[in-house]
C-alpha cells in the first residue's frame, strides 16, 4: 500500500519507485447490484441498498461481507484462481457494464489525501504525527470508469470496513466515493479518538480539565490523556510531560504555521511576546495575550470572509463552519462540533462576576480582571496557546 499525501502519477517519473504491487484477477459473471436492506418472503417487495458504508462494529456489516466474498471468490475460482478473501488486508473490485471485473489482492496502490501539520515537499517522508486530518482514499493506479461499480473491503488494525457503490444510475461519483473510503479509514484507524468523543463521562472531564483532542497533540499524547480520563486517574503526571514536549523548536513550528494565515500575521508581535512568555514560564502574560487575541483573530478572518464584523457567538459558529468546509465534512479529526462545545463550555465559558468563580481557562474571566490568580497555571497556558493552534487549522 503506497500511501500519500498528493496525486500520484499514472507514469511514475525517473527514480520515483510508484506503482501496484501486483495485478489484477480478471473475473467475469459478476452479478452484483445490491445488497437487500430487509427480510422479505417470495413476491414481497424489498428495500435494496445499492450504495452503502460500514465498519466492522456495524451490525450487518460481517452478513454483508460474507455474502459478496462468496461471490467474489466462486468468480474467482471459476476464473482459476482459488482465492480466500479473509486473508488480504485490502481487497478492491471494479466491476464493469459488462459484469466482467478486476479484482485488486492488495496489489493495488492507495493515496491518502491527508492535512498535514507542516509544510513539506515532495518526497517528504510523512509521519504518523504530520498529519492533521485524512480526508480521501483514492486508487490512483487503478482505471475505475463512471459506469463501473465498485467494492472495497479493507483492514485497519484489528477493525475493517466495507464501502461499495453498485452505480445503478451508471454515474460513478468518484469524489464522493474518495471522501467515503477516507472518511471509513479515518473510522478504523483512529477509532479511540472518536470512542473519547462520544463518550460523555470521558469527553466531559477532558474539556474540564481544559484538553481536547487538539491537532498538535493527536495521537500517542492525547490518548494517554483520554485513557486517565477514562480510567479517572489525576492528569498531573500527565501534564508535566506534556509541557516538556513543548520545547522551543515544537512551539517555533507552531508559531511558522500561524505567521502564514494572513489575520493571525498581524499579531505577530502580541503572539511572539506570548510564545516568549510561554518559554520563561509566566503562565499568567500567556494567558492575558493568548485568550483575548483569540476573538480578534476570529473577527479577522471573518471580516476578510464577510465583509463585516460579527459577535462572539457568531464568530464561533464560523470558525466550525470554516473547519467543516475545509475538511469537506463535519466528523474528520478537525472535530469541529466537539469544538464548538469546548469553545463554549472552557475558552469561552461564562462566569458569575458577583461571586468572582472565573477561571484563568475563560477570556470573559480574564478579559474583566475576574479569573483567580491560582487559576493562572502553565498547563492553561499551553490550553490557550493549542486553542489558538488549532483555529490556524479552522480559518
Amino acid at each position: 500500500m503506497t500511501e500519500s499525501s498528493e496525486p500520484i502519477a499514472d507514469k511514475p517519473g525517473p527514480g520515483v519507485l510508484v506503482g501496484n504491487l501486483g495485478t489484477a484477477i480478471k473475473l467475469t459473471d459478476l452479478m452484483l447490484n445490491g445488497v437487500s436492506a430487509e427480510a422479505a418472503r417470495d413476491g414481497q417487495t424489498i428495500k435494496v441498498w445499492t450504495r452503502l458504508c460500514l465498519t466492522s462494529d456495524d451490525r450487518f456489516f460481517h452478513r454483508i461481507v460474507e455474502g459478496l466474498s462468496a461471490h467474489i471468490e466462486h468468480r474467482s475460482a471459476q476464473a482459476g484462481h482459488h482465492t480466500s478473501l479473509t486473508r488480504p488486508s485490502f481487497i478492491l473490485l471494479v466491476i464493469h457494464p459488462d459484469n466482467t471485473g478486476d479484482l485488486w489482492l492488495d496489489a493495488a496502490a492507495v493515496s491518502l489525501k491527508i492535512l498535514a501539520k507542516r509544510s513539506m515537499g515532495a518526497g517528504t517522508v510523512v509521519f504518523e504525527s504530520d498529519i492533521a486530518d485524512v480526508t480521501a482514499m483514492s486508487f490512483p493506479l487503478v482505471e475505475i470508469g463512471k459506469e463501473d461499480r465498485v467494492v472495497c473491503i479493507f483492514r485497519e488494525g484489528w477493525r475493517f470496513a466495507l464501502f461499495f457503490d453498485f452505480n445503478p444510475n451508471g454515474d460513478l461519483a468518484i469524489e464522493h466515493m474518495e471522501r467515503d473510503l477516507g472518511t471509513l479509514h479515518r473510522r478504523l484507524k483512529y477509532r479511540d479518538l472518536y470512542d473519547a468523543i462520544a463518550d460523555e463521562n470521558v469527553f466531559a472531564r477532558l474539556i474540564e480539565a481544559g484538553w481536547f483532542p487538539f491537532v498538535e497533540i493527536l495521537g500517542r499524547e492525547f490518548r494517554e490523556l483520554a485513557n486517565n480520563c477514562e480510567a479517572g486517574f489525576e492528569l498531573d503526571d500527565v501534564e508535566a510531560k506534556l509541557l516538556t514536549a513543548f520545547d522551543a523548536k515544537r512551539v517555533e513550528t507552531m508559531f511558522a504555521r500561524w505567521m502564514a494565515k494572513p489575520h493571525f500575521a498581524g499579531k505577530e508581535r502580541l503572539l511572539r511576546s506570548a510564545l516568549n512568555n510561554f518559554a520563561s514560564g509566566d503562565s499568567v502574560a500567556v494567558l492575558k495575550i493568548v485568550l483575548t487575541e483569540i476573538e480578534g483573530i476570529l473577527g479577522a478572518a471573518y471580516r476578510k470572509a464577510h465583509g463585516k464584523g460579527a459577535r462572539i457567538k457568531k464568530l464561533l459558529e464560523f470558525a466550525v463552519q470554516s473547519a467543516e468546509k475545509k475538511a469537506g465534512q463535519p466528523d474528520t479529526l478537525l472535530f469541529p462540533s466537539a469544538f464548538a462545545r469546548y469553545l463554549k463550555s472552557h475558552t469561552f465559558a461564562e462566569f458569575d462576576p458577583v461571586a468572582r468563580t472565573g477561571k484563568a481557562s475563560s477570556r470573559h474571566a480574564v478579559g474583566h480582571g475576574e479569573a483567580d490568580a491560582d487559576s493562572y497555571t502553565q498547563v492553561r497556558a499551553l490550553h490557550a496557546l493549542l486553542t489558538l493552534d488549532q483555529l490556524a487549522f479552522y480559518t
